[in-house]
């Protein structure tokens, strides 16, 4: 074996150990209850101060103790759940890996991940069926395993750029996937009317709003509680208002 061939045998493993998610080894086909893709955005509208509320609320929504009960309230306890952000219909990061969220620990590990992500996009247009599209490409790319799948899109304004936001919703929830909304209305007053008509789709599908990016971490914590903690026997729930009513 040559000394080139030599380190890179040395190496691999120290690697592939840097690479791990935060919150513990993600085993591949690890079976869990949901896999979730927070899907955020960071186009144009959303200046810093407004992101970082965003950033900030998803953050200590996964140190919640509620959120914490709603994620050891399924039969594997435990999820799996990554983050992007989104602009234009190409422009995408995945900000935090897949991360198996399984107790206290690991769930505010996440959190910290997302408080400690930057900001990659700062604009490009507003594509959330580009958001849709990339969020499949994540769940095909997932090394875990699920009944459920979804996609949930913050956001404050409508789809202005990229293919057909009703065409990306529709072959999200043919390939199996809800898609759950929370639209920010700050800048765009009937956003929540927009997202119910073209936006969320799939079993159980809703959509929370946040009246404003102050209202934003609220809004976070009620979701992902309904969220993660959604049955089969649930009823569908894409009417907001039935879901506030409905929330903890």
């Amino acid at each position: 074996m040559n000394r080139a061939r030599l380190r890179l045998c040395v190496l691999l493993p120290l690697v592939v150990a840097l690479l791990l998610p935060a919150g513990g080894p993600a085993q591949a086909q690890t079976n869990v209850d949901l896999q979730l893709v927070l899907a955020v955005d960071a186009s144009g509208s959303v200046n810093d101060t407004r992101f970082e509320l965003q950033k900030q609320g998803y953050a200590a929504a996964f140190r919640n103790p509620q959120v914490i009960k709603a994620i050891m309230s399924g039969g594997e306890q435990a999820i799996a759940v990554t983050m992007m952000q989104w602009t234009g219909p190409f422009m995408h990061v995945q900000v935090v890996p897949w991360m198996l969220l399984k107790d206290a620990a690991s769930a505010r590990a996440f959190g910290d991940a997302i408080a400690a992500s930057q900001r990659e996009l700062f604009g490009g247009g507003t594509s959330i069926s580009g958001a849709i599209d990339q969020s499949l490409l994540l769940l095909s790319q997932s090394p875990f395993t699920s009944q459920r799948r979804a996609i949930d899109i913050s956001g404050d304004g409508a789809n202005t750029s990229g293919r057909s936001i009703t065409k990306a919703r529709d072959d999200a929830v043919r390939n199996g996937v809800s898609i759950n909304g929370l639209p920010i209305l700050s800048l765009e007053p009937l956003l929540d009317t927009y997202y119910y008509n073209y936006v969320i789709g799939g079993p159980g599908a809703f959509m929370i709003p946040a009246a404003n990016y102050e209202n934003f971490a609220d809004a976070v914590v009620k979701k992902l509680i309904l969220e993660i903690a959604a049955n089969e026997d649930r009823p569908a729930m894409k009417q907001w208002g039935a879901v506030l009513a409905g929330t903890p």
